[in-house]
């Protein structure tokens, strides 16, 4: 079943000029990044939730700041697993592709991903809380509070937190790129978390075929094509295998 199901998946992208992925948690948690829910979700005795919010940047930013900087920490020596670089393989061979993640750990673009909509932003770029500007800083040895070198602002994090909105250009485009799509894989995603959760049906009602690859069925599983159970890191890379 899992055989013809791939076969068929294959197929689809092979004919198809048009492909998106969309991507979550379950795809990097096989690089050993933290989902951040459960017991990973605490640090000391914070809950991550409770931290990833405006107000508690504006309550206590150097607390939110440490708590960045632990998790740039936990990320720094960790490496795209073999389903990025199947995915940015597959880049290459499609004429016409898109990856949309709601992953901020930039291991797409370390894999040699080009062209990536972030919808949640990236742990790895800092933005200013005054100017806006956004820049790429890879440092593990930011000041306790960094500021910006424009204008002297707070820098925060360049990621969306709770109850903040997504940047509307990127869901724009995410949005266009599904509904254009002619295949849509959606890969490692739970389905719980708006607006992502919506792009596999939105893709589906436009008349794309909408392929789930995930380590469990999901409440989205019903509305698509075909459903793939396994580890993305296994899964992906045979979506480039050759027919036999």
């Amino acid at each position: 079943m899992a055989a013809a199901a791939l076969s068929q998946l294959r197929e689809k992208i092979a004919r198809s000029q048009r492909v998106v992925a969309l991507t979550g948690a379950g795809i990097s948690a096989e690089s050993g990044v933290p989902t951040f829910r459960g017991q990973d979700g605490l640090w000391r005795q914070y809950r991550a939730v409770d931290l990833a919010t405006p107000q508690a940047f504006q309550r206590d930013p150097r607390l939110v700041w440490e708590f960045y900087q632990w998790r740039r920490r936990l990320l720094q020596p960790l490496k795209p697993n073999p389903a990025h670089l199947a995915l940015a393989a597959l880049e290459e061979a499609v004429p016409e592709f898109t990856l949309i993640t709601q992953n901020i750990d930039g291991l797409h673009a370390l894999a040699g991903s080009r062209r990536v909509l972030e919808l949640h932003g990236n742990i790895w770029h800092l933005r200013c809380t005054g100017c806006g500007v956004v820049r790429e800083d890879r440092r593990l040895d930011l000041p306790a509070l960094p500021t910006c070198a424009d204008c002297g602002a707070w820098l925060r994090p360049h990621v969306v937190w709770f109850g903040e909105m997504l940047d509307p250009e990127i869901l724009a485009a995410a949005v266009a790129a599904v509904e254009n799509c002619q295949v849509l894989l959606v890969i490692g995603t739970s389905g719980l978390v708006q607006p992502a959760a919506s792009l596999g049906r939105r893709a589906k009602q436009r008349g794309a075929f909408v392929a789930e690859l995930n380590l469990e069925p999901t409440p989205q599983s019903d509305l698509y094509d075909l459903a793939l159970h396994g580890r993305a890191g296994v899964l992906v890379p045979q979506l480039l295998e050759p027919e036999r």
